[in-house]
């Protein structure tokens, strides 16, 4: 097996949830068979690129455009053998403008690598849509890693909150046009780059719907799971869904997020019984006015852990990539 494992490369954007993806993983790795595996991205097109190597991609965590960014995955593709894990899939919500652009780079990265990983089936189902078919697919769950029980932090009132990066699509504006005046509703993080803007016009539009919005800003990962249990209301609304790190994260810090209905979200529910709580999008409303249960039940079904995880890419790259 060792022989054939990559090096796995972790990108310097630490707080990018793809880096921190691609962090663990290497990190699980490395313990499941005792080998340095993890260098930097950077690595990649040095003086000494290693002869395998596996990186996870989001095109605006490699480049500034989806072209830049394909065209820098091909510079590395053609000095070392690669394999890629995809995030953030191409996807409607993206715009008739850079849908195909993504859709394009997508396709580029694809074509140079000896395999793809992606988060889900649903994932895999919409590469096949497009028309990109790697050598080598392989569907590998995005993992929860629980923490530790602890105290539940104080909350003085009673809130509603989106995990994650502020962007369009994500689902916040739909959850504050689902909630009733006099609430509060907590953007659990701060804007993507690029979206300032916009975060400010989503904050000033609910505001005039009677609705007070708190935004955190960047939360550091040491306080990430507190703050996700102080939460009275936890909501993963995205428009439309690739992969969550965001339910993860939420399941993660024990909790039970109400979640709208997609063909992403039912595979997690049937992949972690017990562990969200489906709405359709036209009662989102009424789910959170009566949201029920927001603490996982005893019997809720977490795994696939990280150390599931490391083990299914192990199994791939020695199993299923021609190198």
């Amino acid at each position: 097996m060792s022989g054939q494992l990559p090096a796995l490369a972790v990108t310097p954007d630490a707080r990018h949830g793809v880096t921190v993806a691609a962090r663990d993983l290497a990190t699980a790795a490395e313990a499941a068979t005792g080998r340095r595996l993890t260098v930097a991205s950077g690595t990649l097109l040095g003086e000494h690129p290693p002869e395998r190597a596996h990186l996870h991609f989001t095109d605006r965590l490699w480049a500034g455009s989806p072209e830049e960014a394909a065209a820098l995955v091909e510079r590395i593709a053609a000095r070392t053998a690669l394999t890629v894990t995809l995030h953030d899939v191409p996807q409607a919500s993206d715009g008739p403008r850079n849908l195909p652009r993504r859709t394009d780079c997508y396709a580029r990265v694809a074509a140079v690598a000896r395999g793809v990983v992606v988060n889900s089936r649903h994932e895999a189902a919409h590469l096949a849509e497009v028309g990109i078919v790697p050598r080598a697919l392989g569907v590998v769950p995005l993992p929860v890693t629980p923490a530790p029980a602890g105290v539940v932090p104080a909350n003085d009132h009673r809130d509603v909150a989106v995990l994650g990066f502020f962007y369009p699509g994500k689902g916040h504006a739909e959850v504050v046009d689902a909630m009733a005046a006099g609430t509060r509703f907590t953007v659990l993080g701060g804007p993507s780059a690029g979206h300032e803007a916009d975060l400010r016009a989503f904050t000033e539009r609910a505001e005039a719907r009677g609705v007070t919005v708190e935004v955190t800003g960047y939360v550091p990962e040491d306080d990430l799971i507190a703050r996700c249990r102080a939460v009275t209301v936890p909501v993963v609304a995205h428009r439309h869904f690739s992969a969550s790190g965001s339910l993860a994260t939420w399941i993660a810090a024990g909790r039970r997020p109400l979640v709208v209905e997609s063909r992403y979200t039912r595979e997690m529910a049937s992949l972690r019984p017990g562990t969200v709580h489906l709405v359709p999008a036209g009662e989102l409303a009424a789910a959170l006015a009566d949201p029920g249960p927001t603490w996982l039940a005893e019997d809720a079904v977490t795994r696939p852990h990280l150390d599931d995880t490391a083990a299914a890419y192990l199994r791939w790259w020695t199993g299923d990539v021609t190198w």
